[in-house]
């Protein structure tokens, strides 16, 4: 018999079904790319790309889609890095009690990590805020991108 799938496998998974059964509000346009076969996953300390999250542009307004964050397995957790509406972080994760932390990296990033199964909608909560704070919620079929200055 194989060994038992890793926490932080399950939990990718988990957080995978969440972000892409929605069929309504800004989770509907979300998608995963460059994902990892769970059965190929082999986490480590330091996390193995299980997807990447991406926003699709609304309507036919010729945006590409927004990279919004990746997720990471680990043995014992899921790591999600935002790359994305970070200024919204703070008070997310604080409100969702999820462990954050900035990533110091050019660009930056921010880190949230999940633990176990009853923080993967909690973290869904920090996507749906850095949906909001990037902008790409408000990208619509005219070409408008509320995101330029």
């Amino acid at each position: 018999m194989s060994d038992p799938t890793p926490v932080g496998v399950r939990l990718a998974q988990l957080l995978a079904s969440e972000l892409v059964a929605r069929e309504d509000g800004p989770l509907a346009r979300l998608e995963l790319v460059d994902v990892t076969d769970a059965d190929t996953l082999d986490p480590d300390e330091f996390g193995e790309l299980a997807y990447g999250v991406v926003v699709r542009a609304g309507g036919d307004g010729g945006h590409p889609p927004t990279r919004l964050a990746d997720v990471y397995a680990h043995a014992d957790r899921a790591r999600v890095e935002f790359r994305v509406g970070l200024d919204a972080f703070p008070e997310a994760a604080h409100d969702a009690d999820l462990r954050v932390r900035p990533k110091a990296v050019d660009p930056p990033r921010v880190l949230v990590f999940v633990e176990d199964g009853g923080e993967v909608k909690r973290a869904v909560r920090t996507v749906t805020a850095a949906i909001a704070a990037s902008g790409a919620d408000r990208r619509d079929a005219s070409g408008d991108d509320s995101t330029d200055a």
